[in-house]
C-alpha cells in the first residue's frame, strides 16, 4: 500500500511550518485526494522498546540516593555529595536539551534512541569497575555519562504517540512512555536497599555493589541491542491526518531558532513550562531525599523507605495511565491538568502531616495518595503541551518543559535539604507545598488553546466535504 497524502519530498524526520504570527492558527491544507493514514501493530514494539530503556535509565537515577547513608560509609563522602549523584542527572539536561532537541528535529527518532542506549551502556559498565572505597571519581563519571543519557530520552514520549499512533491513541501512548520511566525509579526505590543491604565489612559491602552494578550493566548492554536491530525511525504511513500535513514540510522550511522564539511568545505554554517545573520539580526533591526524612523518623528502615518510594511510583504509574485513557477519551486537558495539580498539593500536605506520627503504614497510604496524582501529572503535562503548542516539535516543548524540571528539582532538592537539616522534614515539605500552591492557581490561568485538536478536526471535516462532493457528483450521473 502506498501513501497518496504526499507532495513532493518525504523525509526521514517530521518537520513542522513557521508561522508569522506566535498564535498564528492551525490550517489544513485540502487535496485533491484526501491524506491516507494507517496503524501499524509495530507502534506497540516501538514504545515498550523505548519504555524499557527510559527504565534501565531512570532506574540509576535513584539508585545511590535511596541507600544515602550506605554509600556515604563506603565511599567515605558526605550526604550533600550522594545527594548529587540524583541532582546530576537534572543538571546535566539544562545545558543539552537545546542541542538534542535540535539533533532529534534534524536526525529523527532513531538516531536519538541509538544515542541514548550506548550512553547508558558505556555508564553502566564504567559503574561496574568502580565499586571500591577509593574509586568514587570513578562512579560519578559512570552516572554523568547516564545522566547525559536521560537527555536522549526524556523528551520522547509526545514525539513517538504523535510519529506512530493515532489521534484516539496519542495521550495512552504518551503514558505507557513515561510509565518505563516511572517504573525505573520504582525499582530504584526497591532493587538497591535488597541488594546491598547495610553490613558493617566494606569487602562484602563492595561485593553486594558490584553485584548491583553488573546485573544493571547486563540489562542497558540487552537493551541496546535491541535497539540497534529493532528500533524504527517512522512508519511508511502516517497515523493521523495532522501527521500528514506535516510530513509536507520540507527541511529547509524548518528553522529551529524560530520555533524556541514562538514558543517562548506562546503564554499559555510559558505558563504550562513554570507549573510543570514545580510540580516535577517537587517529585525530584520528595524522591531525592526520601531516605533521610524516612531514617529520621525510623532509624534503621532503609528497605521501608524503598518500598515507600516504590508506593510512591506505583501509584503514579496507574495515575499515569488513567489519565493517559481519560485524556483520550475526554479531550478535557485543561480541567484534567488542574485537577491532578490540586489533589498532588493535597497529596504532598497529608504526607508532610503524617510522616512523624510513628506509624509507617500510613505514611504508606499518604506517600501512595501523593505518588498518585503528582506522578500522574507527567503524560498530563506532556500531552497538554503539545495540544498547546502544534506544530511545533514536540521534542522541543517537551524539552522545555524538562528543563524546567530539572531547574526546580536542583533548587528544591537543595533548599529542602537545608531547612531539613536546620529544622525538621515537616517544615521542607511545607517548603514545597507553598510552591506546589502557587503551580495550582497559575494553572486555573492558562487558556485551553487546543491545537492540535483542531487540526485533526479540521482534516476530518475536509474528508467529509470531498466525500459529500463525490456522492453528490455521482448522483446526478
Amino acid at each position: 500500500m502506498e501513501s497518496k497524502s504526499v507532495d513532493g519530498e518525504v523525509n526521514d524526520n517530521t518537520y513542522f511550518p513557521k508561522t508569522d504570527s506566535a498564535d498564528a492558527k492551525v490550517t489544513f491544507e485540502q487535496r485533491n485526494t484526501p491524506p491516507e493514514t494507517r496503524l501499524y501493530k509495530k507502534r506497540w514494539v516501538i514504545v515498550f522498546l523505548f519504555s524499557s530503556y527510559s527504565l534501565c535509565n531512570s532506574y540509576q537515577w535513584i539508585q545511590y540516593g535511596i541507600i544515602n547513608n550506605i554509600f556515604m560509609r563506603f565511599y567515605s563522602v558526605d550526604s550533600f555529595t550522594i545527594d548529587w549523584m540524583s541532582m546530576i542527572y537534572m543538571l546535566t539536561y539544562i545545558p543539552l536539551i537545546f542541542p538534542v532537541s535540535w539533533l532529534l528535529d534534524k536526525k529523527g527518532l532513531r538516531v536519538i534512541a541509538l544515542v541514548a542506549a550506548a550512553l547508558n551502556c558505556t555508564g553502566t559498565w564504567i559503574k561496574v569497575a568502580s565499586a571500591r572505597p577509593d574509586l568514587f571519581p570513578v562512579t560519578f563519571l559512570g552516572q554523568f555519562i547516564c545522566s547525559v543519557a536521560q537527555v536522549f530520552i526524556l523528551g520522547m514520549p509526545s514525539r513517538i504517540a504523535s510519529v506512530w499512533f493515532g489521534s484516539e491513541e496519542v495521550s495512552t501512548a504518551c503514558s505507557i512512555g513515561v510509565f518505563g520511566n516511572q517504573l525505573g525509579i520504582a525499582i530504584g526505590f526497591l532493587v538497591p536497599p535488597m541488594l546491598v543491604p547495610n553490613v558493617d565489612d566494606l569487602d562484602e559491602l563492595a561485593a553486594h555493589i558490584r553485584v548491583m552494578f553488573y546485573i544493571t550493566a547486563g540489562v542497558a548492554t540487552f537493551l541496546f541491542v535491541l535497539v540497534v536491530i529493532v528500533f524504527q525511525e517512522r512508519p511508511e504511513i502516517p497515523p493521523t491526518h495532522a501527521q500528514a500535513v506535516a510530513r509536507r514540510i520540507s527541511p529547509e522550511s524548518y528553522s529551529y531558532t524560530a520555533s524556541i522564539l514562538r514558543l517562548l511568545r506562546n503564554k499559555a505554554f510559558m505558563l504550562l513550562v513554570i507549573t510543570y517545573g514545580l510540580n516535577v520539580g517537587c517529585f525530584y526533591a520528595v524522591s531525592t531525599l526520601l531516605n533521610q526524612m524516612i531514617i529520621e523518623h525510623y532509624p534503621g528502615e532503609e528497605v521501608n523507605a524503598g518500598r515507600i518510594g516504590l508506593t510512591i511510583v506505583i501509584a503514579g504509574m496507574v495515575g499515569s495511565l488513567i489519565c493517559g485513557i481519560w485524556l483520550d477519551r475526554s479531550k478535557t486537558y485543561k480541567q484534567t491538568t488542574l485537577a491532578v495539580y490540586l489533589m498532588s498539593l493535597v497529596g504532598l500536605v497529608l504526607y508532610a502531616s503524617t510522616l512523624d506520627l510513628g506509624h509507617l503504614w500510613v505514611v504508606f497510604i499518604t506517600a501512595g495518595t501523593l505518588g498518585f496524582f503528582m506522578t500522574g501529572y507527567l503524560p498530563l503535562g506532556f500531552e497538554f503541551a503539545v495540544e498547546l503548542t502544534y506544530p511545533e516539535s514536540e521534542g522541543t516543548s517537551s524539552g522545555l518543559l524538562n528543563c524546567s524540571a530539572q531547574v526546580f528539582g536542583i533548587i528544591f532538592t537543595i533548599c529542602q535539604g537545608k531547612i531539613m537539616d536546620s529544622f525538621n522534614t515537616l517544615a521542607g515539605n511545607l517548603f514545597l507545598c507553598a510552591f506546589l500552591l502557587i503551580g495550582t492557581i497559575i494553572t486555573a490561568c492558562i487558556k485551553s488553546d487546543l491545537r492540535r485538536q483542531l487540526a485533526n478536526q479540521q482534516a476530518l471535516a475536509a474528508v467529509r466535504m470531498e466525500a459529500s462532493v463525490a456522492e453528490a457528483f455521482e448522483a446526478k450521473l
